[in-house]
């Protein structure tokens, strides 16, 4: 009996077997089913996505993708100042500066062209650096902050920062750095090996002969090792006034290539260990060169490309306006500011979507913003539409700007977030020569592509084809800013 049955077994077994190999040689019927619909959220159902492994894991790898350009964005726009730096000559623990008023040609994001700007690039692989910032002197101070590889602030310089203008040596530590540290320095331990300073060396007026003051007050700023400071070599400056130092965000392959360079130098931060897989599948590796295949290099190109589209969409709806009479606006998230004061120190919060947004148009974080200097920014007019570089229009600043140094109106290429390129000048500022107030004390500030009736002086140029948007700044910010009782009204378009 237990022979019939084995015989039994067999014949079954070959028989399933047969059905399957007639099955697989069968072509597949045409399906009569219509293909599901996407519903109109965009999501598809269940029986419409991918099952196939190599398919999965692309869709993964652009998801991921997309999340590193926002994650990585501070990162990223430190590096691309690096190397400009680089280009021109520059290296670590030396400064970069512009030894004249910024042109054009500064292609930093949003930045200052009303200042000596002065950029020492610290590095403290080979043990503590020394930044040295002199005491004010009468009308010169420097108004600054030191920060991380990933722009989140160390500490704030001069007046309205740690040393109160009585200058000071501020002594950068490295992650991990366990030696004893000697007195008579303000130590500031850091998240990374590298980062920088923004220092403004500002400017008494805008006469050339203050200018040149405020230069060479800038040039007593002092950078060098630690190990150096019994006797410390000479600090060596670079000047930019008339090199192009591009640092805008480009967005294709090379944001990866840049991210990659920054990540194989610096520590990985203990909030941030949940990248180093999602990045290591982009070709993102420490120890390795980043060399992604075709399949990978595309997704990574799509990636990025609708990483920029999210990061514009964003830029457009982010800000609250900051009067409730007007569409100005602080530029940057409250809790963005939170977390780059205070190194992200809130455990149950990380706003890298808010961070990676600002660092698309800016760059550098103040320990204390609102102290030495304070922003907003304005992208519409009056009515609510964007800033068109081929219209004329019109701020009218009121009299008694609350300032204890000087307000400017800076206007900038909104698609690229630095100044608008080949202009004579960016600017209008209560420093500029030759403003011309109204009799009420108020100022009228001009934008557009050619100058109004009444002449330059009060003219901010911008370009037909291209959009822009205004950053106001107030340094030495008074508390009539704060409590609102002054406020900026709307850019009107000229009728």
């Amino acid at each position: 009996m237990r022979y019939v049955a084995l015989a039994a077994l067999a014949i079954l077994m070959a028989t399933t077997s047969a059905c399957h190999r007639a099955e697989e040689a069968a072509p597949a019927a045409a399906s009569t089913t219509p293909a599901p619909a996407t519903p109109a959220d965009g999501t598809l159902p269940n029986d419409a996505l991918p099952t196939d492994l190599a398919q999965l894991q692309q869709r993964a790898l652009h998801r991921r993708a997309v999340e590193a350009v926002t994650w990585g964005m501070p990162a990223v726009n430190f590096q691309l100042m690096v190397e400009a730096s680089n280009k021109i000559g520059g290296d670590w623990n030396q400064i970069v500066y512009w030894s004249k008023l910024p042109s054009w040609k500064n292609q930093t994001l949003t930045p200052n062209p009303d200042v000596i700007y002065l950029m020492p690039f610290y590095d403290t692989r080979q043990g503590p650096v020394v930044l040295e910032i002199p005491p004010a002197d009468g009308a010169l101070s420097i108004t600054g902050s030191i920060d991380d590889g990933w722009q989140t602030a160390v500490e704030d310089v001069g007046p309205a920062g740690a040393d109160k203008g009585k200058g000071g040596k501020y002594l950068l530590v490295p992650p991990g750095y366990q030696q004893n540290l000697p007195t008579g320095y303000i130590a500031l331990p850091t998240s990374t090996y590298t980062g920088y300073a923004l220092l403004r060396s500002n400017i008494g007026s805008g006469s050339e002969a203050d200018i040149a003051k405020a230069a060479e007050y800038g040039r007593r700023i002092k950078i060098y090792p630690l190990a150096d400071a019994a006797s410390p070599p000479e600090t060596k400056f670079v000047d930019a006034i008339d090199a192009d130092f591009d640092a805008t965000i480009p967005y294709d392959l090379r944001f990866f290539q840049v991210l990659q360079r920054f990540i194989e130098r610096e520590p990985w931060l203990a909030r941030d260990r949940a990248m180093i897989d999602p990045l290591r599948s982009l070709g993102i590796e420490k120890g390795k060169p980043f060399k992604p295949d075709v399949a990978t290099e595309r997704q990574l190109k799509s990636a990025i490309s609708e990483a920029h589209a999210l990061l514009q969409a964003r830029y457009d709806v982010a800000f609250e306006p900051y009067f409730s009479s007007s569409r100005w606006s602080v530029p940057a998230s409250q809790e963005a500011i939170e977390g780059l004061q205070t190194n992200y120190a809130k455990p149950d919060t990380y706003p890298t979507d808010a961070r990676g947004l600002t660092y698309t148009y800016g760059f550098f974080s103040a320990k204390h913003l609102g102290q030495g200097q304070f922003y907003l920014m304005t992208i519409k007019d009056k009515d609510g539409q964007l800033l068109d570089g081929g219209s004329q229009y019109v701020l009218k600043v009121p009299a008694n700007a609350p300032v204890n140094l000087y307000w400017s109106a800076t206007a900038y290429d909104r698609q690229t977030h630095g100044l608008i390129r080949d202009q004579k000048w960016a600017s209008r500022a209560s420093s500029t020569p030759g403003l011309k107030p109204n009799a009420d004390g108020s100022i009228d500030i001009h934008f557009g592509p050619a100058p109004p009736a009444s002449g330059e002086s009060n003219w901010v140029p911008t370009q037909s084809g291209r959009p822009f948007e205004v950053l106001f700044r107030f340094y030495g910010p008074q508390k009539p800013l704060f409590d609102k009782t002054w406020v900026l009204p709307d850019v009107v378009k000229a009728s």
